[in-house]
């Protein structure tokens, strides 16, 4: 894995799967990186991540070259900030409603005037062992911003959204859209509709396109949708889910007499 690749794979339309990580324990991003999935994201807006077990988690993936990307608590210049200089390959926001929201994300994201404070002493710069001009143009080829689409603001908005520069690709939220609606199925038709006008506007302006699957088998009917780039479930949902499966496999069997 190469972390310098997944953006432009993520951009151009490839099949990409992820998963979230919602354990703050750098030996499952070890494990993770030998799964075959295409990157990681560190879940710190719904899972207790503080910048210590953040900081360990990216330094792993880091030295092992496996893009990791993180779901920051809130859409704060802080928080992006904090993500980007220990290491994270890019950021997703959540809560992006308006094209004002996403503007202040892709500046604060990014190096310039009113952006990413620049620090050449941190991990994902070297520790100060390369030229700024050198780590400015990493920045440019390597650093992924993605804005969440949760709520219904969000999806009236989503043309302005997609069209804002420095914005890579659009995460479709269902559960949150879902509860804003009403509604209690992510797969409801006005969840599925709001999905479609976020895929329109996407492929309108050429960004990527991805959002929360539950497990693989629901890939094929995303990707009607436009998704190409899937987080599936978690680690947590595949610790469960295999454990499950042992339990059932044993419990099934008939005592000897």
């Amino acid at each position: 894995m190469l972390t310098d690749n997944l953006r432009a794979r993520m951009v151009r339309g490839d099949i990409l799967a992820g998963t979230f990580m919602k354990t703050p324990a750098y030996e499952l991003v070890e494990i993770l990186a030998m799964s075959g999935l295409d990157f990681v994201c560190l879940d710190a807006e719904h899972a207790p991540f503080d910048r210590g077990r953040l900081d360990a988690c990216m330094a792993v993936a880091r030295a092992l070259k496996f893009p990791i990307l993180v779901r920051v608590p809130d859409g704060s210049q802080a928080e992006i900030l904090k993500a980007l200089d220990s290491g994270a390959t890019g950021v997703v926001v959540p809560h992006v409603a308006t094209p004002e929201k996403a503007a202040d994300v892709a500046r604060w994201s990014r190096f310039g005037h009113g952006g990413r404070g620049y620090a050449g002493s941190h991990r994902w710069a070297g520790y100060a062992t390369r030229k700024m001009a050198d780590v400015l143009a990493q920045s440019e080829e390597e650093t992924i911003v993605i804005a969440q689409i949760e709520e219904p603001e969000g999806v009236n908005a989503v043309d302005a959204i997609a069209a804002t520069k420095g914005i890579d690709g659009l995460f479709v939220g269902p559960a949150d859209l879902a509860v804003c609606y009403g509604l209690t199925d992510m797969a409801a038709p006005e969840v599925r509709d709001a999905m479609k006008t976020v895929g329109v506007a996407t492929k309108k302006h050429g960004k990527a396109y991805m959002t929360f699957a539950p497990n693989s088998e629901s890939g094929p009917d995303l990707n009607k949708l436009g998704i190409t780039t899937f987080f599936v479930a978690s680690e947590q949902s595949y610790m469960l889910a295999g454990a499950k499966q042992v339990a059932a496999g044993l419990h099934s069997m008939k005592p000897k007499d």
